[in-house]
């Protein structure tokens, strides 16, 4: 369809041609397996140590310190599960607002035999350090908090969490933190050495790269059980002959977020010129903080209004939008952030998130205004 408005981006990015074309490359002409010692192995490694430089550089960290995997979902398994098998401490603590790949491994190992303290968040969906050190025991193995809220957007205070933890192992109680930044990359500046961050979560498609490929920041030193057995891929942290065509796009994303670095202020600039137009419509609530939010998403509740109706009303003039998480998005029950942040299950069914990219401009956002205004005065004429 011509003119679309895709503000969907929280889901899935379009890759970028520059993606496309190293994905390309890979599957045309350094086609070999990495492993290999002849010429065609030894250009695909090229490829994948390239993608690893590019990654590393994204977070300031050492490239031994990237493991490529499949995607978010499973760099945060791998990150769980895999400090949960070496760890002697039984306890785990996570916020309300994880994403589900965070809260279900956490979940399955708490009925496993593990402990899990799950903190509730202020009503911006931020969690407090103060309720992080509150839940710490000297049998607390890890505590995962995401970087950036993937409905509403809010930015956790991570250094203050990375620094509480610090303080925490000076009395010899060594507790790991995690970080899902699936909904950062890209679009915050990520610093994992200096908030003290032990595992980072990535993932590709989110930053105009491919589906299917992701990254997990291991901090050097720290020992992680692998999920699969296997060859001594990854340094055996993730087994499996690598798939190269994705790290190659991969790293070519990482390329684009250090070339577009003022990304974020235009994003924000956009938002924010969206919140003011949708914030005009009566009986609306934006749920997503006016300070210490991500640049790309905007979460707002239309009340009256199911947001599914509403999402499919305004694909109909070629605006594409979410009510929530991909991942749910056949769920019918209400957002858990949503919920966790204070709303009535009625409010949180109408909510929708909208979420921009670097390709998004100011002439979409002022169509996707007026197509929103016009559409819930309709959808609410509707309803007694």
């Amino acid at each position: 369809m011509s003119g679309e408005i895709y503000l969907d981006n929280a889901a899935t990015t379009a890759p970028d041609p520059a993606v496309v074309q190293a994905m390309l490359r890979a599957l045309t002409e350094e086609y070999g397996n990495p492993s290999s010692l002849h010429r065609k192995g030894l250009g695909a490694e090229r490829l994948v140590t390239s993608a690893r430089e590019a990654v590393a550089r994204t977070l300031g960290v050492s490239p031994e310190e990237i493991v490529f995997t499949s995607g978010g979902t499973e760099s945060n398994a791998l990150a769980l599960r895999g400090i949960a098998a070496r760890a002697r401490g039984r306890h785990l603590v996570t916020t309300a607002i994880e994403h589900s790949s965070v809260l279900t491994p956490l979940q399955r190992l708490a009925a496993g035999g593990f402990e899990l303290t799950v903190l509730p968040v202020d009503r911006s969906g931020r969690v407090s350090p103060d309720a992080v050190a509150g839940a710490l025991r000297p049998d607390t193995a890890l505590v995962s908090v995401m970087a950036v809220n993937n409905e509403i957007g809010t930015i956790q205070p991570l250094a203050e969490i990375g620094a509480l933890l610090r303080r925490h192992a000076a009395g010899g109680r060594v507790v790991i933190f995690h970080v899902d930044a699936v909904q950062a990359w890209g679009k915050i500046a990520l610093r994992p050495r200096e908030w003290l961050v032990d595992l980072m979560s990535l993932s590709g498609h989110k930053v105009h790269g491919p589906k299917g490929s992701g990254a997990l920041y291991v901090r050097r030193g720290l020992d992680l059980a692998p999920l699969l057995g296997g060859g001594g891929q990854e340094r055996g942290v993730r087994p499996g002959t690598e798939n190269v065509p994705g790290i190659a796009g991969l790293g070519a994303a990482a390329r684009l977020i250090v070339e577009h670095g003022d990304a974020a202020d235009r994003m924000r600039a956009l938002r924010d010129r969206l919140r003011a137009g949708l914030a005009g419509i009566a009986d609306v609530r934006v749920n997503t903080p006016d300070e210490g939010a991500a640049p790309h998403i905007l979460n707002v509740s239309f009340a009256g209004v199911r947001g599914e109706t509403l999402l499919h009303r305004l694909e109909m003039d070629g605006i594409y939008t979410s009510t929530g998480s991909a991942c749910h998005a056949h769920d019918p029950t209400p957002s858990h952030v949503l919920l966790a942040i204070g709303l009535t299950p009625e409010l949180a069914g109408s909510s929708l998130r909208f979420s921009l990219s670097r390709a998004t401009t100011p002439e979409q956002i002022d169509t996707a205004i007026a197509a929103v205004t016009r559409a819930v005065a309709d959808l609410r004429t509707l309803v007694p």
